[in-house]
């Protein structure tokens, strides 16, 4: 028998009608009595919060990070799932990847239908993760949806409503579950595990700008203004902006700001390719470390990990340029 641990946070999949739409109210057995669990399996619950993922904080994912750590502290544990709303899905997953030494599996799950739905998707990806769980080893922290299992790193929600949420649009999936079996295609590209913070670590401000036509540096300056320790830029196509952009970023670093370059494009590596105009190679010369092909949210936890783990500023970009390359390809494009 597997001994697997659900630690639920909320969720569509904890939801239920409210009168005028739905909310987060149901505890986690009455979420896990909606899925069908896979024979050989144990299961534990541990109700962690019921909070609709959009209201998430540092601070809960800070939680459900030393939750899961605090589960697997149990040898006799031999995977965790994690029920978490699929809005910020793709963050939470990154940052317990990027604090995940350990063989036994960690994987999210959700739904994009409500509890209580006739044609709910939670009794499927329920089945599923507890699968992959039972299943599979030394593959960091996964996300299972719709019947794909994807890699932390990279995976983003790519659908509002529909069921097949979730993609890395820069990767194919690691895997599959069918036919009550869980099929690895690929082992995701992963980084040293930092150590998690402190209960007592300080919370750092990251904040995110997006460039656009006519855009100018005001946010971005009115985010470093109001104290944002890290900023993460999403530039257009292969990262790019403006001269004033580049000016912008330049005087951010100087005063020890961390900033992260990434890209509006679904997919795809931030690239220096544009010089002299506020492209990649401007902004990266001017302090702002590339993300590879994570994208904004991810970017963000990226930074914002990195801030949390290295004591000055210029470990902290090299550990920010470490969690977003790790295979070094951007360091040698």
């Amino acid at each position: 028998m597997r001994r697997i641990v659900v630690v639920t946070t909320g969720g569509t999949i904890a939801s239920r009608w409210q009168g005028n739409g739905y909310a987060a109210d149901a505890a986690g057995h009455d979420v896990l009595a909606a899925a069908v669990v896979p024979d050989g399996v144990g299961t534990e619950i541990v109700d962690l919060f019921t909070v609709n993922s959009p209201r998430l904080t540092t601070a809960h994912q800070l939680a459900l990070l030393r939750a899961v750590h605090d589960v697997l502290g149990d040898p006799s544990v031999d995977g965790v799932v994690v029920t978490h709303g699929t809005d910020t899905l793709e963050e939470s997953a990154f940052l317990l990847d990027l604090h995940h030494g350990d063989p036994r599996p960690v994987v999210l799950t959700g739904a994009q239908r409500p509890l209580e739905a006739v044609d709910g998707d939670a009794s499927g990806n329920l089945y599923d993760a507890l699968l992959t769980a039972a299943s599979v080893e030394d593959l960091g922290v996964l996300t299972v949806f719709a019947g794909r299992v994807h890699a932390a790193r990279g995976t983003v929600k790519m659908q509002t409503v529909a069921a097949d949420a979730f993609a890395d649009p820069s990767n194919e999936p690691v895997g599959k579950v069918g036919f009550g079996r869980v099929h690895i295609a690929r082992r995701p590209e992963r980084v040293a595990p930092l150590a998690v913070p402190a209960v007592d670590a300080e919370l750092p401000r990251v904040d995110m700008v997006m460039h656009h036509a006519d855009a100018d540096p005001l946010l971005f300056e009115a985010a470093v203004d109001a104290g944002a320790r890290g900023v993460v830029l999403v530039g257009a196509g292969a990262g790019n902006a403006t001269p004033e952009f580049a000016s912008a970023v330049r005087r951010a670093v100087a005063h020890g700001v961390l900033v992260a370059l990434t890209t509006r494009v679904p997919a795809g590596a931030v690239t220096p390719i544009y010089a002299g105009g506020g492209g990649a190679v401007d902004l990266i010369a001017a302090g702002a470390v590339p993300m590879g092909t994570l994208r904004a949210g991810q970017a963000r936890i990226a930074v914002l990990a990195a801030l949390m783990s290295s004591p000055d500023g210029e470990s902290n970009t090299a550990t920010l340029s470490r969690l977003a390359d790790p295979g070094g390809v951007v360091a040698a494009a």
